[in-house]
């Protein structure tokens, strides 16, 4: 060059200005470039900010417009409200939509952005693609979309700052956005960096001006952190479910048609938008409701079950096809090491549909059934996966007693259990996984009733649902071993007052029983009386007191009069006539029943002591107190020197006598007593056994007795809650329950509300227990009278008329509640005015009152008391008549 320089100048070299100009020039360049480098060099040392290829961000990009919704979403109010608070607020955050696959957290999402639009927000829409890289980049779009400057974008770009704190800057400051991150299902690998999503230091951060949605099938709030808000989705209630089902295929059937099918597809909006879609197409072999619900019993596989063949490679087909879509949560938790994910999920999907207890899936269940290593930290694992995507639930125990121990539970959603049971493979044949289960279901049921006191209550309830399989499965070649489990489990069930779940495997051994070993043979007739002992202690007495005579009549017939098992039906069968009301002939049976026992088995065996428990509960429910009282005094003092102070017959006599005294008029005494037991049941058999209710019940009767209305009504209204919880609404002690709310409602001057609860416990008693039950007849005097205190007297008057009338039929005219009847309507005559009629009334009644009841008894004193009220407005009534007969003259 310098050759070519000095040899031969182009022109312009000779001009000196000009090539001093173009070396300055390049010099000004090159010291430009090297300050630039170093700039680069310091502000990028090692473990700095790296820069990031951000694409032409400035050009727009991929769309972000949210997916439109294609029908209306239903039963979502709660949660798009929540939202809608979130997006309309002044302070911006995080809500994340979780919950397993299926549950429409996408149709959510996409409905709660077209209402954030509507509303005037600038809403944008990205999907998780596993790719943190991939999800900054769209950020960061959403953010230039917002206004973050481009100036901003070119410092990440160049690595001089971190672009998701630039981005969380920007949105920090910006308001009147919704951003929604859609199926976000590996949330650890969002990024950037390893760090945790709750650290918020993350793509995913509470803190814009605006609201940030993510939906992912992650439910735990140790992954999304404290600040944000979890909504968990549940499968759709029944109506709202029924309607997507209607919104998708109307002419297929009615809404009552439409929700049966929508309990049967457990609410699953995926479930009931395929069942829809099938139902819309014309060519569909089933085009209505009904047929679709019957066809699932035989074609399960093929409605629902039915396998997609892009499904495997393509994660958005298998996110809408119900056989598929929670393999996909089942791959992402096996990737992460979840290696028994599968077994265990099937082999809770081969037990029954109910909560299961935590304590049966044992890591020898998994390995006895699988054939696969299992320990204790691995079956852990599982479930925990399992729960963490919305797969499992453990649902709180329900009546077991707030002191009795927490129990453990899984339950899976029925369409999940019914799916994995029919899709997923298994490498061994079902049968070993069933012979597994039904080994360890006998061993949990050996081991839940050898557990003293209630401990074993809480399991109990939970094995029941699973044991009449387990019956079935061993029949006939295990059939007495397998019977056995049942009954002992019963027998804990029954003690646990859990008569619902006892009912269950009674009812299923005497099927099975009356099957294999025949209608006279011993089991079966012992079988049929356990039956008929849970069908009353249900409420059931009219289907008990059947059940007791035909097995009453078998027992005479094979066993003979005197065997201490015929003694027993004799026993129950009354049981079952007094609390229809039939006292006379229940205690005639009683009495029986009593002098055979005391020959038979002796005055202190504990059957005779029942009998005569028995016997004296009959006598006090035909108005007969005091002998009543007197034989309870007797008979708790047998049972307890036979049985101690703390067994339960003995709680029982003990409240038995409490309440007799209350019916002689003794309240203090009653009330007193009444704690004592109430304290004691709650001891010893939790606060949520039958029994413990029933005591609660009968000291809020004294309390009413004693005028302390107010601490009744408190108590009441928490009994008849738990009754409800416990025994259904429908059960004989719920509606007693109910009856004396009202009652004690009416005391404290709420006549109103007093006779709603009336009138709606009348109806309710009329139907369940039939209009001549002595309880229906209680009801009705009642709210005859509630109705008088509202000055409604000639309602009062018809109601109390014919109340008596029934119970002199029904009871006869010297029962004490037949003489209440008749003081009742006496009282409503004489508030209407006709004070003749009434005084005759009440001198019947007090003499009546007199004969049977006493002298002193309180009924008596109040009826003597409403006879001079009456006799005195008689009196005023014949003054005002002579006064205005005088001045007529």
């Amino acid at each position: 060059m310098t050759n070519y320089v000095t040899a031969q100048p182009p022109k312009w070299a000779e001009n000196t200005v000009l090539v001093w100009s173009v070396f300055a020039g390049l010099a000004v360049v090159s010291l430009g470039l090297f300050f630039w480098e170093r700039r680069l060099a310091t502000g990028a040392p090692d473990g700095g900010v790296r820069p990031v290829p951000l694409g032409r961000i400035a050009a727009g990009g991929h769309s972000m417009n949210p997916p439109t919704v294609p029908a209306p979403v239903r039963g979502r109010e709660a949660e798009l409200e929540r939202i809608g608070t979130l997006v309309r607020g002044p302070g911006g955050g995080m809500a994340v939509v979780c919950g397993a696959g299926g549950l429409g957290k996408t149709t959510l999402a996409a409905e709660a952005a077209a209402q954030a639009r509507d509303q005037g927000q600038v809403v944008m829409w990205i999907r998780w693609r596993d790719d943190p890289e991939r999800l900054g980049q769209d950020l960061a779009q959403a953010a230039h979309i917002l206004g973050l400057p481009e100036a901003r974008l070119e410092e990440a770009r160049t690595g001089r700052i971190a672009l998701v704190d630039a981005v969380w800057k920007h949105l920090a400051t910006v308001t009147g956005w919704l951003i929604v991150i859609d199926n976000v299902d590996t949330p650890t690998r969002v990024g950037p960096g390893s760090g945790p999503t709750a650290a918020y230091r993350g793509w995913l951060r509470p803190h814009g001006g605006g609201a940030l949605l993510v939906t992912s099938r992650d439910t735990t709030r140790q992954t999304w952190g404290p600040d944000a808000d979890l909504l968990h989705l549940q499968p759709l209630a029944d109506e709202a479910a029924g309607t997507v089902l209607l919104d998708a295929a109307r002419h297929a059937g009615t809404e009552a048609e439409a929700e049966a099918l929508a309990v049967r597809l457990g609410g699953l909006p995926l479930a009931l938008n395929a069942a829809g879609a099938y139902l819309a197409v014309p060519t569909s072999r089933h085009r209505t409701f009904a047929a679709y619900q019957h066809a699932l019993e035989t074609e399960f596989a093929d409605l629902l079950g039915a396998e997609h063949p892009t499904a495997a490679a393509d994660p958005a087909v298998a996110r809408r096809v119900v056989r598929h879509t929670w393999d996909l949560s089942l791959d992402q938790l096996e990737s992460d090491g979840y290696t028994l994910v599968r077994p265990v999920l099937q082999l809770l999907a081969l037990l029954e549909p109910a909560p299961v207890p935590r304590t049966l899936i044992t890591p020898e269940l998994v390995a006895d059934a699988t054939g696969l290593p299992a320990t204790a930290a691995t079956v852990e694992a599982a479930l925990a996966g399992l729960h963490q995507y919305g797969l499992l639930h453990t649902p709180e125990a329900n009546g077991s007693g707030a002191a009795s121990p927490i129990v453990g539970q899984l339950q899976l959603h029925p369409l999940v259990r019914e799916v994995t049971a029919h899709t997923l493979n298994r490498p061994e044949p079902t049968v070993t996984w069933l012979a597994a289960i039904d080994e360890h279901l006998a061993r949990a049921v050996e081991a839940t009733t050898n557990m003293p006191g209630r401990a074993g209550w809480p399991t109990a309830r939970l094995l029941a649902p699973h044991l009449p399989a387990h019956l079935d499965r061993n029949t006939p070649h295990n059939f007495t071993t397998a019977r056995d489990t049942l009954d002992d489990l019963a027998e804990t069930l029954g003690a646990a007052g859990a008569v619902s779940e006892e009912l269950l495997l009674r009812r299923h051994v005497l099927d099975n029983e009356s099957r294999l070993l025949g209608l006279n043979h011993t089991s079966t007739l012992t079988s049929r009386n356990n039956l008929a002992n849970a069908l009353h202690a249900l409420g059931e007495h009219r289907q008990a007191a059947d059940l007791h005579r035909e097995n009453l009549a078998d027992r005479e017939r094979v066993l003979g009069p005197d065997h201490p098992n015929t003694l027993t039906s004799r026993n129950n069968l009354a049981n079952a006539l007094n609390d229809l009301g039939e006292h006379r002939q229940a205690a005639d049976l009683l009495q029986q029943t009593l002098a055979d026992r005391e020959r038979v088995l002796g005055p202190d065996h504990p059957n005779t002591l029942t009998s005569r428990n028995n016997l004296a509960r009959s006598l006090n429910d035909l108005g007969e107190h005091q002998r009543a009282a007197d034989l309870h005094q007797h008979i708790l003092a047998d049972y307890e020197r036979v049985l101690g102070h703390d067994h339960p017959d003995t709680l029982t006599s003990r409240n038995n006598l409490a309440t007799t005294l209350g019916d002689l008029g003794e309240h203090r005494q009653a009330t007193a007593l009444h704690r004592l037991v109430l304290s004691d049941h709650e001891r010893i058999l939790g606060p949520d056994h039958p029994d413990t209710l029933t005591s609660r019940n009968n000291l809020v009767s004294s309390l009413f007795d004693l005028g302390e209305h107010r601490q009744a009504v408190d108590l009441l209204q928490q009994t008849l809650a738990d009754y409800k919880r416990i025994l259904g609404p429908d059960h004989p002690s719920t509606l007693i329950s109910r009856n004396n709310l009202a009652s004690s409602l009416n005391a404290l001057g709420e006549h109103q509300r007093a006779v709603g609860l009336h009138r709606e416990n009348l109806a309710d008693r009329e139907r369940v227990l039939g209009p001549d039950h002595p309880d229906t007849l209680s009801s009705r005097n009642n709210l005859a009278t509630t109705l008088g205190d509202l000055g409604e007297h000639r309602q009062a008057v018809d109601l109390h008329q014919q109340t008596l009338a029934d119970r002199e039929r029904v009871l006869g005219p010297d029962h004490p509640h037949t003489l209440t009847s008749r003081n009742n309507l006496a009282s409503s005559l004489n508030a209407l005015g006709e004070h003749r009629q009434a005084a005759d009334l009440h001198q019947q009644t007090l003499a009546d009152r007199e004969r049977i009841l006493g002298p002193d008894h309180p009924h008596t004193l109040a009826s003597r008391n409403n006879l001079a009220l009456a006799q005195a407005r008689l009196a005023e009534a014949g003054r005002r008549r002579w006064w205005r007969l005088r001045r007529r003259r």
